[in-house]
């Protein structure tokens, strides 16, 4: 879509293990929602991010790893592409993997916010990977690093083994009943939904710097 007057920035972040015989052309074919979005006629075309100090979309061959930290400008639509995207690159992945999509609002200024006016700012957070076991091990991972971050304020480290002991258990409950489910991988949807947040209230979502 044309970026004049886009309502939104998105900016896509997130790094993908990619499996050894993973090729460019299979690559370029899953991320095609992404650089078709921008406008580009090829990922290479599309790689670079609307701001020249984010290295855009990366694929290092020797790591066999994609990287990426690539704002494209764009509506709601862009959701559209979310789901097609994290199916494509689970056939290519050798790992799980989170990848971070946030919406900044473009319309949305200091003075406004200043002011406690609301921003339209939201974030979602997908998962992918070759099995879903492999997509609900990142999300238990990052949920424990959450969780013992924020009570390693009041509690001592060692003290938490129990708390991480419910949060397997509540994930083996998950993954037992979701195993076979085509939402694994897929963004949460409604409200509560763990991966996915809006804006206001905390203030803004930071960019990422380099």
């Amino acid at each position: 879509m044309s970026s004049y007057n886009a309502p939104f920035e998105i900016h896509v972040h997130g790094q993908v293990p990619l499996r050894a015989d993973a090729s460019f052309d299979q690559l370029q074919e899953a991320l095609k929602p992404l650089w078709k979005y921008a406008g580009a006629r090829s990922l290479a075309d599309g790689a670079a991010s609307a701001y020249e100090e984010e290295p855009g979309i990366k694929f290092d061959v020797q790591e066999h790893l994609l990287q990426m930290c690539w704002t494209v400008r764009g509506d709601e639509d862009f959701r559209q592409s979310l789901d097609e995207r994290c199916m494509s690159l689970n056939e290519l992945a050798e790992q799980g993997a989170a990848i971070e999509v946030t919406f900044y609002d473009a319309d949305f200024d200091e003075e406004e916010e200043e002011q406690g006016a609301e921003s339209r700012d939201d974030f979602i957070m997908l998962f992918v990977g070759p099995t879903p076991a492999a997509i609900m091990q990142v999300q238990r991972d990052l949920l424990v690093q959450d969780v013992v971050n924020m009570m390693e304020r009041h509690f001592d480290g060692a003290e938490l083994g129990g708390v991480v002991a419910e949060i397997d258990k509540l994930f083996s409950q998950r993954f037992d009943a979701l195993v076979n489910s085509l939402e694994i991988g897929k963004p949460p949807r409604g409200p509560g939904g763990s991966g996915s947040g809006h804006g206001g209230g905390g203030g803004r979502r930071p960019r990422h710097l380099h």
